[in-house]
């Protein structure tokens, strides 16, 4: 099982420490992804019934395991933390340091940007959303600080900066761009890369 589905799952299972059945991780990680598409289409008031449709499980099995909206919500977060932060190994197994730094900045940039529809939901006070901020910050900053690291030890880019100023940077820059358009963003942020291999000694 990959670390984003056993994560995933804890996620579904709260304070439970009774672990879930095959069937019913299978079932947690269909609804997520689903609500996941869902989401991203119709918005995160996106009915329930359109969700189990897309999962293809009854409704009774989402609120089984997410009895409410925002515990659904903050999972499809924390999933796609996860998606993000395993990119940064697959791109350095895949690419020459620098350019998987510049290829995981651009999945940022779809991060950030497919986030922006949960907005409104994760700022919202809700509980289920209280540990989010951390999780974010757990996954997402020692996966930068490893790309960061091979690219700073083959002298493609700078050392002097830091996974969290990166971080805040791209979501700066991509504050501007449209939700269906974020192509400035990822120019503003192949630019930043780029400064980044000012002082480069390669």
């Amino acid at each position: 099982m990959t670390a984003t589905k056993k994560n995933t799952i804890a996620g579904a299972q709260g304070s439970s420490e009774r672990p879930l059945r095959a069937d019913a991780r299978r079932n947690v990680d269909t609804v997520v992804q689903s609500a996941r598409k869902v989401f991203a289409e119709s918005g995160v008031d996106a009915p329930m019934r359109e969700i189990a449709t897309e999962a293809g499980v009854g409704v009774g099995t989402i609120y089984r395991h997410f009895p409410q909206r925002a515990d659904l919500i903050a999972a499809v977060f924390r999933h796609e933390v996860d998606a993000c932060a395993a990119a940064a190994a697959q791109l350095l197994g895949q690419y020459a340091p620098g350019e998987a730094l510049d290829r995981w900045m651009q999945r940022y940039v779809d991060f950030i940007v497919a986030k922006r529809g949960l907005a409104s939901s994760l700022y919202s006070g809700a509980a289920a959303y209280e540990g989010l901020p951390t999780y974010f910050d757990k996954h997402l900053e020692p996966a930068l600080q490893a790309l960061i690291d091979a690219a700073a030890a083959s002298k493609e880019i700078r050392a002097d900066v830091s996974p969290n100023e990166l971080l805040r940077a791209v979501a700066n820059l991509c504050r501007p761009a449209g939700d269906d358009d974020p192509a400035q963003a990822r120019l503003l942020v192949a630019l930043l890369v780029d400064g980044l291999r000012y002082r480069g000694t390669k």
